[in-house]
């Protein structure tokens, strides 16, 4: 199973990648392989002020529906619109062309909360 060094994770298996101030959200490998094969996701519109640990949309895959958590408080400032005709990147590339959102942080110390790829695997291994 894939967990990228360079990306910070969250204990509800969202990724966060880091470009300056701005934030690429996404879910786990972990996540996706739990899921199922992805049908849907839901996203919010530019512009959306997503609070930490709130979800902000949803991935609906052949088994349920799984909401997703705002990893870090911002505002949304892209969105991939091309995972509306491709969900299943999701399954397929989960770090790389299944980004959902870009968020402008409004706090980059919630980054401190997040864990470390080696972290993340031990909170991985549990479940």
């Amino acid at each position: 199973m894939s967990i990228p060094q360079n990306l910070k994770y969250s204990k509800e298996h969202e990724w966060v990648r880091v470009e300056g101030n701005i934030a690429y959200i996404g879910i786990t490998e972990f996540a996706q392989s739990e899921l199922g094969d992805i049908v849907f996701v839901e996203l919010p519109e530019v512009g959306t002020e997503l609070t930490r640990d709130e979800s902000f949309g949803s991935v609906e895959s052949v088994k349920t529906v799984s909401d997703i958590y705002a990893p870090v408080s911002g505002k949304v400032i892209r969105v991939n619109q091309e995972l509306a005709d491709s969900p299943e990147w999701v399954n397929q590339s989960p770090y790389e062309k299944a980004w959902m959102v870009a968020v402008e942080m409004s706090d980059p110390s919630e980054l401190d909360l997040l864990l470390s790829a080696d972290e993340y695997e031990e909170h991985i291994r549990d479940h």
